[in-house]
């Protein structure tokens, strides 16, 4: 059956549209800022005086296309430091080989490319701007021989270090994670638990499995499989919690404070009520932020360690008025949490309170706070839920 022309012509133009989900703007100035410290450092150390520029084998292409992968997409598993050290080593000691043994320009290039390939598969260190190392050493034979292997420790394995090192550091000071997660590493709490939404059942060969049956090994690592398979159950277990919304759960009779609140009295009420979070709100009543007692606590234990002292000093500096410490609750609240709208069902609160990261979940009508939803109403709807929904006992 012949399908109609303009089925046909929306088909392929999706085809040949962009496969990659939309990014924040933030996200590529931050990876865009990445690539400039990175390949400018790496020049400083590639380009130096002593450096025979005549060459032109200083600051090869190739470590621009690693910049795109360790900056942009850390946690891919072709951007890992295995795969980019040992991939782009590998193909510059294949590509001076190449240079020595084959006369013919256009054999060395393809040999070099194709074994380096090869060699990649099997160490494990996949690495695409390997495959232009390799391609950048069979275009310049007359350079190769001339410097030898001394290709492979520079520019090679110094640039590629530095590219690697600097986009460690520069993914912890910007809040991404490089390299990736291990399936087997400790929990956010230092135990061997995984968070809670990756507590799947599933073992790491199992998941290792998965990606191997669908050919995705060299897209995904375990680890994200396991943080993705957790996210899309939550998310198909919030289009089967029914028509209850977050109006129907939320705690409506709220105790708040205002921004000029000091954080002692703050704390005292999270000591009396025993709440984990608290709202901040204008004299009109409009939302303004929330103070979680855990960030109160972070916040605590970052100052100790930055001044190395005991926690207990410098929570109490948090909570008493002193110059240079912030003191009231506009200074640390949080201004930009989760929130939900009151007819939000409550399926799209899963996620946001199973993280482990914020226990409550402000409803807002505009730009007033009308409730707030925990972990404890949430989990009491579903416990009342469940039970409506089991069959009679015979």
């Amino acid at each position: 059956m012949l399908r109609p022309a303009g089925a046909v012509l929306h088909q392929i133009t999706q085809a040949l549209g962009p496969a990659i989900a939309p990014g924040s703007p933030r996200e590529a100035l931050r990876a865009g800022v990445g690539a400039v410290v990175g390949l400018g450092v790496s020049g400083l150390f590639l380009m130096s005086p002593s450096t025979d520029l005549r060459l032109g084998l200083s600051m090869i292409a190739p470590f621009g296309a690693t910049s795109v992968l360790v900056f942009a997409v850390p946690n891919s598993p072709l951007a890992q430091p295995w795969s980019a050290v040992v991939g782009c080593c590998t193909a510059a000691a294949v590509g001076v080989l190449a240079c020595m043994l084959t006369p013919n320009s256009a054999l060395c290039v393809a040999l070099a490319v194709g074994v380096t390939i090869t060699a990649m598969i099997l160490m494990r260190a996949v690495h695409p701007p390997a495959g232009a190392v390799a391609m950048t050493a069979a275009l310049n034979p007359d350079a190769i021989r001339e410097i030898g292997f001394r290709f492979v420790l520079t520019p090679v394995l110094l640039g590629t270090l530095t590219l690697v090192g600097l986009a460690m550091i520069y993914a912890r000071l910007t809040g991404r994670r490089y390299p990736f997660r291990q399936f087997n590493e400790p929990g956010p709490h230092g135990t061997a638990d995984h968070p809670a939404m990756e507590r799947l059942g599933l073992s790491k060969d199992d998941l290792t499995d998965i990606l191997q049956r669908y050919r995705q090994s060299l897209n995904l690592g375990v680890e994200d499989l396991a943080r993705l398979i957790g996210a899309a159950e939550l998310q198909a277990a919030a289009h089967r919690t029914g028509p209850l919304t977050a109006a129907d759960v939320m705690s409506r009779d709220l105790v708040t404070v205002a921004p000029h609140t000091r954080l002692a009295r703050v704390a005292d009420i999270f000591r009396r009520h025993g709440f984990t979070s608290l709202p901040v709100v204008g004299g009109d009543g409009q939302f303004l932020g929330v103070i979680f007692q855990l960030h109160l606590i972070r916040r605590a234990r970052e100052d100790a360690f930055r001044h190395d002292r005991r926690f207990s000093a410098a929570m109490s500096d948090l909570l008493t008025p002193k110059r240079g410490t912030p003191t009231r609750a506009r200074e640390i609240m949080q201004t930009d949490p989760p929130h939900v709208g009151p007819d939000a069902p409550i399926g799209t609160l899963l996620p946001l309170l199973a993280s482990g990261e914020f226990d409550a979940v402000p409803v807002l009508d505009g730009p007033r706070i009308v409730g707030i939803v925990t972990q404890t109403d949430l989990i009491s709807a579903l416990a009342r839920q469940s039970l409506r929904q089991e069959p009679p006992s015979l």
